[in-house]
């Protein structure tokens, strides 16, 4: 389907289900979220996602906190505010949310003892071990406890690979090692095949941080880049027909890894894919995200060129 969509930036992106409650959120509304969490029932992915969304919202509102009070035993409602509290904590920074963040760990805890095998508050761990608390054995503990839970969840690699990144809490390279491991011993299909882009675009973007002058928009690690031919491989041809819930960010990745290495044919199926859900990152690595995106997806609709005689 080679449409020229018009970009869709709504956090739910595709999950209509999702929308439709945020706008019950919006106006102070509990009940919406509470059905929907119930019904996702034990699909992580999914689940992880839409708590995330959800806790956008609830960070400037008060619905997860109303809900909570209303049903404190409910592990929906404890998994939601344990996000929304992690949420709350980031945004004050590593000081001012040093509370916060404590608060928001009990809280996690508090969901586990109402629903043990819930992935969600260990992945909220993650992220409040990376932000306040970067204790390794820690983290190995809560990776533990998510391994046994669901072993390929694909949010819980992501907030892993981020910790290691150097900007956090990671040694040189040990964040390309980790992700070229897991991309290498998940089972085929599976996301997990994109970890290595991801380290691959933090690398950029870090080197353009630190050498804005001499580390151009030109000079890229995409060409000739090994880790595309990974993804499509472990990944992509592989894929599930049912796309997992951040489908749209791995997506992206590999459309701007494709993009970016000159291969706009290829990159065409995973544009169609994608639909009206461009992220931010990793296009904003390389110039402003939304253009990056149109340009590219652009480059990849048109015709080949005739080649003259």
């Amino acid at each position: 389907m080679r449409t020229r969509q018009l970009l869709d930036s709504h956090p739910a992106r595709d999950d209509e289900a999702l929308r439709r409650v945020l706008e019950d959120a919006s106006m102070g509304r509990w009940e919406g979220p509470r059905d929907l969490l119930a019904s996702t029932g034990s699909d992580w992915d999914r689940r992880i996602f839409r708590l995330q969304v959800l806790a956008e919202a609830g960070a400037r509102l008060r619905f997860a906190d109303t809900w909570a009070k209303a049903e404190p035993r409910s592990p929906h409602a404890l998994a939601l505010l344990a996000n929304v509290q992690a949420l709350r904590a980031m945004i004050a920074g590593p000081d001012s949310g040093r509370a916060l963040m404590e608060e928001a760990w009990a809280t996690c805890r508090t969901a586990l003892g109402a629903w043990p095998q819930d992935v969600a508050p260990l992945v909220v761990m993650l992220a409040l071990l990376r932000t306040h608390a970067p204790n390794r054995n820690t983290l190995d503990r809560v990776w533990k406890e998510i391994k046994q839970r669901d072993p390929w969840n694909r949010e819980a690699h992501h907030e892993v690979v981020t910790f290691l990144f150097s900007r956090h809490h990671g040694r040189p390279g040990e964040a390309a090692w980790w992700a070229d491991e897991q991309a290498s011993t998940a089972p085929q299909g599976l996301p997990i095949a994109v970890l290595p882009l991801v380290v691959l675009a933090e690398a950029h973007r870090s080197r353009q941080e630190l050498n804005q002058r001499t580390y151009g928009l030109t000079i890229h690690p995409w060409v000739e880049c090994p880790q595309i031919d990974l993804v499509l491989e472990r990944w992509w041809r592989y894929r599930s027909p049912q796309p997992h819930a951040c489908f749209a960010d791995d997506a992206n990745y590999l459309a701007h890894a494709l993009s970016f290495a000159g291969r706009h044919r290829e990159a065409l199926e995973v544009f169609d894919a994608i639909g009206p859900y461009a992220t931010q990152v990793p296009w904003s690595y390389c110039g402003q995200a939304g253009d990056l995106f149109l340009r590219h997806r652009a480059w990849a609709y048109s015709p080949p060129r005739r080649r003259r005689p």
